[in-house]
């Protein structure tokens, strides 16, 4: 039996290095072991692979491969014990069809505006509120906005500063700060010094802030249904998750509990708020990387005239390049969730024992040279040149583990960038390049990306012929 080569790091070692920098650490096995090895993750030994016709078959052999919830039971302390993600089999996959509405076609466009909206007068208030020429941190803007957009698309709130909203927004934040600390990702690794970093968190016992979140979306969820009370005769379509998930049944033609919708809406409540900022600073900082880049962008938003509608932004070319570009170089995930195989299986001339772990491992994927030439390169034109498979370009994962809200992300992606760059002049405060910051699955811009706001810039006519190339 041929198994997967396995590091020879030692253990803490090979944790210190994922916690540190994730990327360089599997770029560096990739180079000694080739596109599929054995790693300790989690305290688990886990078969991590790259190579897209592997991705292919984990994705798709669903019966010798499985993707049980068990394998993620470490994330149900943040989104509950009913979440997409602790699902299995026929409630996963009745779940995951009762949400994908609310993230897919008329619904996706139903939000559209309401992102723009709340980009514009979110970006302008920040903007205002610094002189002119000031440094300011894009990260920390495009959290707020993300936040903001988080709260209304997902539960519907509009900035009444209602006393739970009020609430709803301090905390969030808060949650999402302590998501990024390394005491948590050491509490992960290495479950037994858990009480000794619970003391030393200077953010306090996350148990208390956990215990508040689902408190305050149960009161949300309840307050919410009594203004629902009839479901059977909903008139008008939701335009938020929330009342989407208040509407709908499960397979026993029972509307859902009020716990089993808070659970389903933390996921997305998240997603549209952290992954989506870290997305879309990412971006905003490749952008002004490359001048020539920002120029065909606003070029190809100026043949839009005057307030374009958000179904011709999204399906501008251009834009949707720049987009998969910078995820391609930080996708919002690192890895997929874990998979399991179920009976042994072959993958990659390697005999694989049943219960195997498997993950695909989505950065290294992203960097293969036969796929992508000068892989650390920012190079849009990729992406018009060529269309890739879903083994080969995944940012959101794939498979039945895939993220539901991935359509969403990339839609509200387009639609910040599109708002802030028609109307606004911004440049980088400094040329030292801007590096990743590690955060588990994710990485963030360590230095919030530095820009100057140079001030309100004004369309330019355009003929319609500019180079996408």
């Amino acid at each position: 039996m041929k198994l997967p080569p396995s590091a020879k790091t030692p253990l803490l070692l090979q944790y210190l290095k994922l916690i540190v920098d994730p990327i360089k650490y599997v770029d560096s096995l990739e180079s000694r072991y080739g596109d599929i090895f054995t790693l300790m993750f989690d305290g688990i030994p886990t078969v991590f692979v790259s190579n897209p016709e592997a991705i292919k078959q984990i994705f798709t052999n669903t019966k010798q491969i499985t993707a049980p919830g068990e394998l993620n039971r470490d994330s149900s302390f943040l989104t509950g014990e009913r979440g997409l993600l602790q699902l299995d089999g026929f409630q996963h996959k009745h779940r995951r069809k009762l949400l994908m509405p609310a993230f897919h076609g008329a619904r996706l466009q139903a939000y559209g505006q309401r992102i723009c909206d709340i980009t514009a007068e979110k970006f302008a208030k920040m903007s205002l509120e610094s002189e002119t020429g000031k440094t300011v941190s894009m990260f920390e803007i495009i959290e707020a906005i993300a936040l903001e957009i988080s709260l209304g698309v997902v539960l519907g709130l509009s900035q009444n500063n209602e006393p739970r909203e009020t609430s709803l927004r301090k905390l969030l934040p808060k949650i999402i700060k302590y998501l990024r600390s390394p005491f948590l990702s050491i509490s992960f690794l290495l479950p037994f010094l858990e009480p000794i970093l619970a003391k030393a968190n200077p953010e306090g016992n996350f148990l208390s802030l956990r215990q508040e979140l689902f408190q305050l979306i149960s009161a949300e969820v309840a307050a919410r249904r009594q203004q629902q009370p009839d479901n059977n005769h909903i008139k008008s379509s939701p335009t938020n998750i929330l009342s989407e998930l208040i509407s709908i049944r499960d397979e026993t033609g029972e509307f859902l509990s009020n716990d089993e919708i808070r659970d389903l809406l933390l996921s997305p409540l998240f997603a549209a708020q952290d992954a989506s900022a870290i997305a879309i600073t990412w971006a905003l900082y490749w952008i002004h990387r490359f001048p020539s880049v920002r120029e065909k962008l606003l070029q190809e938003l100026d043949s839009l005239g005057e307030s374009p509608n958000p179904t011709n932004i999204v399906e501008l070319p251009y834009l949707s390049a720049v987009c998969n570009e910078s995820l391609r170089i930080y996708p919002t995930q690192l890895f997929t969730f874990p998979r399991r195989v179920e009976s042994p299986l072959n993958l990659l001339s390697y005999e694989l024992n049943q219960d195997t772990v498997l993950r695909v491992n989505i950065c290294a994927t992203h960097r293969r040279q036969d796929l992508y030439p000068e892989p650390n390169q920012f190079k849009p034109k990729r992406f018009l040149e060529r269309q890739f498979s879903p083994w080969e370009f995944l940012p959101f994962g794939g498979g039945s583990r895939g993220c539901i809200g991935g359509a969403f992300a990339l839609y509200e992606m387009k639609l910040v960038l599109a708002t802030i760059l028609s109307r606004y002049q911004c440049t980088l405060a400094q040329q030292k390049p801007e590096q990743p910051r590690f955060d588990g699955l994710i990485c963030y811009p360590a230095n919030g990306v530095k820009m100057t706001i140079l001030g309100q810039r004004q369309p330019q006519k355009s003929s319609q012929c500019y180079s996408l190339n």
